[in-house]
């Protein structure tokens, strides 16, 4: 079983607003969308750890919105050879949900 830190709301993300992030609302888009398949909290699977990608966007002012379009549409050669499929059905807002709490992770 994963260990998921608990983060209190109203955290400074990357985006350089504070937002608060509902950590179980984003924890279970990330299992209903697959995320959980090819990311983790803290190690890489297929994909890059959640962490390890807020560690790489934390200064980039655009990380979430950048994120969002990552996520959306998907990506290629990012993180590697593997390409991140895109989830055109999910909303904007649950788009938005889960870039916001990948900038959230630790290490």
């Amino acid at each position: 079983m994963r260990t998921l830190l608990l983060l209190t709301s109203g955290l400074l993300l990357a985006s350089g607003a504070a937002h608060a992030v509902d950590e179980a609302a984003a924890i279970e888009l990330a299992k209903n969308n697959g995320c959980l398949s090819c990311h983790s909290a803290k190690e890489k699977i297929v994909g890059p750890a959640y962490s390890t990608v807020a560690d790489k966007y934390r200064d980039d002012k655009d990380a979430v919105a950048n994120l969002v379009q990552s996520i959306q549409y998907g990506s290629k050669g990012k993180w590697g050879r593997i390409p991140m499929p895109p989830h055109p059905g999910m909303n904007a807002a649950d788009i938005k949900t889960l870039a916001q709490w990948v900038m959230t992770a630790k290490h």
